[in-house]
């Protein structure tokens, strides 16, 4: 799906699969990777220290597109984590691309893509990255 994808995560997450993430054929509904995506993507924004976890107003970023490729089903007993990267920054806007894996065997569950948008909540207008950010972001991932 995306370049090198096997590769160069620096950030994972796991996640623990709940009983109410399965629908009636026993596996994880559709919709809960999209949570697990979103549970990753906060956990990397605190882990680099881009927010603190306090107001959802100030997390400084806003999803603005999801790309979601399933690989194969995820089941209660399988012990699941996040690998997350930003690929990209813009001027308003960047990359992150995921790899939804099994922790003991890398089976890979999905590959994901989604597009933040900086913004500001209290003014609700899109804004360019702060410095800060692409700064931080930059290091972590060893971006140009």
């Amino acid at each position: 799906m995306y370049n090198g994808f096997m590769s160069n995560f620096r950030f994972f997450h796991p996640i623990v699969v709940r009983y109410g993430d399965l629908d009636p054929q026993g596996h994880v509904n559709n919709a809960a990777f999209l949570t697990y995506l979103e549970h990753a993507r906060v956990a990397y924004v605190r882990h680099l220290g881009l927010w603190d976890g306090n107001s959802f107003l100030e997390i400084g970023i806003i999803l603005a597109r999801i790309e979601l490729d399933y690989k194969e089903p995820i089941l209660l007993t399988d012990a699941v984590e996040v690998g997350l990267r930003t690929s990209r920054l813009g001027n308003k806007s960047l990359d992150m691309e995921y790899l939804i894996r099994e922790f003991n065997t890398g089976q890979v569950f999905a590959e994901a893509k989604t597009v933040q948008v900086a913004y500001d909540y209290q003014k609700r207008i899109t804004i360019p990255i702060h410095d800060s950010w692409r700064k931080t972001l930059q290091d972590f991932e060893e971006l140009d």
